[in-house]
């Protein structure tokens, strides 16, 4: 039978290194702080709301470029969906469903919350602009979409802002690599969504 590793533990300046055992060295979590744990349940919601957003698309308008861009959203949202989802009930979190997303493989101990109960995020459009965009078709549509777009992706990263501005947050690695990559790329759609807005002018 393989004997486990021997692991050898440095000592301080002056003192001698002792061997320990692999559970005594295991990185243990982080303890989440509150503002991590509403970072990402609200983030579901932000999300959510993109995605309806862009399930308007094919029947609103034939601007291609915005078509693909609007599948990439839709797309990459509804995967980190997913993943917040499961981040959440893996830590026997609440995790927010809304009445179409019902996905039960990922509800932990700490059960659901109802979408529809949680405050809006920064940055999300209100009931009026939603029925706004809906109305519209064609170049109207796209130019909602676009300055809607960016104003809740403009949001999101505000949320990021928000998050890393609270003391000892994101210490979870797989949160900081989320709560990074979510800046990263609604900060480069912003980018192009100004340039499709450019065009409209």
């Amino acid at each position: 039978m393989a004997q486990p590793p021997v692991i050898v533990q440095p000592g301080a300046p002056g003192t001698a290194s002792k061997v320990v055992t692999a559970a005594a060295v295991e990185i243990k979590p982080h303890d989440l702080q509150p503002a991590d744990i509403k970072f990402m349940q609200g983030m579901i919601h932000h999300h959510q709301q993109a995605v309806e957003m862009t399930a308007l698309m094919p029947t609103h308008t034939h601007n291609k470029p915005l078509l693909e861009l609007g599948k990439r959203i839709s797309i990459s949202q509804t995967d980190e969906i997913r993943f917040m989802q499961q981040w959440l009930s893996d830590r026997d979190l609440a995790v927010p469903m809304s009445q179409g997303h019902m996905d039960h493989s990922h509800m932990g101990a700490g059960g659901m919350m109802d979408m529809a109960s949680m405050p809006p995020m920064p940055g999300m459009l209100t009931a009026e602009q939603m029925k706004a965009l809906a109305a519209a078709k064609g170049a109207k549509f796209d130019y909602l979409f676009l300055t809607g777009m960016i104003q809740h992706h403009r949001g999101a990263l505000t949320m990021v802002v928000d998050l890393f501005n609270e003391p000892a947050t994101g210490q979870d690695a797989q949160l900081f690599d989320f709560a990074t990559d979510v800046d990263n790329t609604q900060t480069a759609e912003i980018k192009i969504m100004q340039g499709l807005l450019k065009g409209k002018k």
